[in-house]
């Protein structure tokens, strides 16, 4: 493939500089690596990016990491044409094309957008950060993600020095970005970040200490900032025409007979349908009965339907068994408790469908509580929770136990079909969700509202065996999300 075009001048002394350096290196690129760093890199990697996926990686020197995410359709490009003829001899089922990230051409390969485009240790090299970023709207859907690795500045000194005593490889010039800086600059180009990390603060490999003080060191509030790799998940900008879509509202309701007709009446309308399906999980207070003759006099706008739980067990199971049966674009979660008002929702819908949002929690903790509505050890233990969170998915969590939670029915697919990563655990569904929705790296939004107390009925919750639980669940998270 002819060699990319450059411009004069400045631009094209540095591409020629960048070109040589690593045509130089390409013959021991693999063993000139620093192995732990990079099977640091291939860790996080293979966590951020789904096996199977549509993946482009923009400088990708051997194509070794570009193999190691699994594919289902993989694109590297890289400047370097002696680089290039190493990956396609070790990795012959992706495909390697030599091309400047500053200036994507139009080539067959990548005229389908991907689902991720990883550019990994890239952008210190890069002369125009912003103006390649601006390049990768051309190559994505609304979904795709951008993720974006790169080493610490703080780290600048140590790395000089290990260089000039042979312990690393040489590196150019490097610019100096912040994790800040980029998402400026990714703001700029048309994306926003969705969430971001540090890795790795002992990148110098010892057997079993190395492992140790990096899971240690990476959840203390101070010495977690020296992480030496560093990364961010970015989506493009929501834009353009808006779908319409139609809406499920799932209500999973036990012992709450005298709440069925109200949440019938105050459910609005959203989208182009909207149905309303009860999940009766075994009342003991003629809640079933009270739904069939709900359903035997409606007469409004909604589509009604009824799924006898059975012997299934829980609220999650009860979601879980909605979602299965809901037909709508959008699916929500409403307690049958209405602690939570009905009215709200539109505020939920309206957030999917204008792209916002992907997934959407509902936040008990902004404004004032009627004086029932949450006891005082709740209202210490959902804070607590929700710092917890925020921390373990990288994304802000205020209320993780708010049972309020929406989002779009092809996205819950994917959740549930890859619920085997986190198991099938949670007796509350809102896990399940915020797991899967993390982990799919979906935006993340909060929507304040007011909680009421109950009109009928008392709540299933045990504070202290569903407290532990939850403790249970955020060790389990930790591992899943920081200590893979």
């Amino acid at each position: 493939m002819p060699a990319p075009t450059v411009s004069s001048g400045q631009d094209s002394y540095v591409h020629q500089d960048l070109t040589g350096y690593y045509d130089g290196l390409a013959a021991e690129w693999a063993s000139k690596k620093n192995q732990y760093y990079f099977q640091g890199l291939v860790r996080l990697l293979k966590f951020l990016v789904p096996r199977g996926s549509r993946v482009l990686e923009i400088g990708c020197a051997n194509g070794d990491l570009l193999a190691a995410v699994d594919p289902g359709y993989g694109v590297g490009i890289d400047l370097s044409s002696r680089m290039l003829e190493v990956a396609r001899s070790r990795h012959p089922h992706l495909r390697f094309f030599q091309m400047d990230a500053h200036r994507l051409t139009p080539e067959p390969e990548l005229a389908e957008p991907f689902d991720y485009i990883i550019l990994s240790d890239l952008v210190g090299d890069l002369y125009d950060v912003q103006g390649a970023l601006q390049q990768l709207g051309k190559l994505c859907h609304p979904r795709t993600r951008i993720i974006i690795t790169f080493y610490n500045f703080l780290w600048e000194p140590v790395l000089k020095a290990a260089e000039r005593a042979g312990l690393k490889t040489r590196q150019n010039l490097q610019n100096w970005l912040s994790p800040q800086d980029l998402a400026n600059l990714l703001d700029l180009s048309g994306f926003e970040v969705i969430k971001q990390g540090r890795r790795m603060p002992f990148p110098l490999y010892v057997p079993l200490v190395s492992e140790i003080l990096n899971s240690v060191l990476q959840i203390l509030p101070l010495l977690r900032r020296l992480g030496l790799q560093q990364y961010l998940v970015a989506r493009p900008k929501p834009g353009g025409a808006r779908p319409r879509y139609s809406c499920s509202v799932i209500v999973p309701c036990r012992n709450e007979r005298g709440n069925i007709e109200p949440a019938v009446k105050r459910i609005p309308s959203m989208g182009e349908h909207t149905e309303v399906i009860f999940v009766e999980g075994n009342s003991s207070d003629s809640t079933l009965e009270e739904i069939q003759s709900v359903m035997s006099r409606y007469q409004g706008p909604h589509e009604l339907k009824l799924i006898e739980q059975g012997a299934g067990l829980g609220k999650g199971d009860a979601v879980r068994k909605g979602f299965a049966a809901a037909t709508g674009d959008v699916l929500m979660i409403l307690d049958a408790d209405l602690t939570v008002a009905p009215e709200d929702l539109p505020r939920f819908f309206d957030a999917v469908e204008s792209g916002a949002g992907e997934f959407v929690n509902g936040c008990r903790l902004v404004y004032p509580m009627e004086k029932e509505a949450m006891r005082y050890l709740n209202l210490l233990g959902n804070k607590f929770f929700g710092k917890m969170f925020t921390w373990i998915l990288d994304q802000p969590i205020k209320d993780t136990l708010c049972g309020t939670k929406v989002l779009l029915r092809e996205d819950y697919a994917k959740i549930a079909a890859n619920r085997t990563y986190f198991g099938n655990f949670d007796p509350f569904g809102d896990f399940d969700l915020l797991f899967g929705a993390a982990k799919l790296h979906l935006k993340i939004v909060e929507i304040p509202v007011r909680y009421r107390d109950r009109a009928y009925g008392s709540t299933n919750i045990s504070r202290f065996r569903h407290g532990l639980l939850l403790l249970r669940m955020c060790v389990f998270a930790a591992r899943k999300f920081k200590f893979f």
